[in-house]
């Protein structure tokens, strides 16, 4: 079995389900989770040998007309 890393200096806190967040537990914003995904994303996309990830101005657009009902 692999070594594991020494993991009992590492802080750890125990609240119960109605004790207040602590303020240096502040959760992200949607906007910053997005942000941290998409730097995920770009990582993942590096990885795999792709230079720039970012999403094409798409330039094609169709328009589906259906007859009848």
């Amino acid at each position: 079995m692999p070594d594991r890393p020494d993991r009992s200096a590492y802080p750890v806190r125990k609240l119960g389900l109605h004790d207040p967040e602590p303020a240096d537990m502040r959760r992200p914003t949607p906007d910053e989770c997005i942000e941290m995904m998409w730097e995920l994303a770009q990582n993942a996309w590096a990885f795999m040998g792709v230079e720039n990830a970012e999403p094409g101005l798409h330039r094609h657009v169709v328009r589906v007309v259906r007859r009848g009902s």
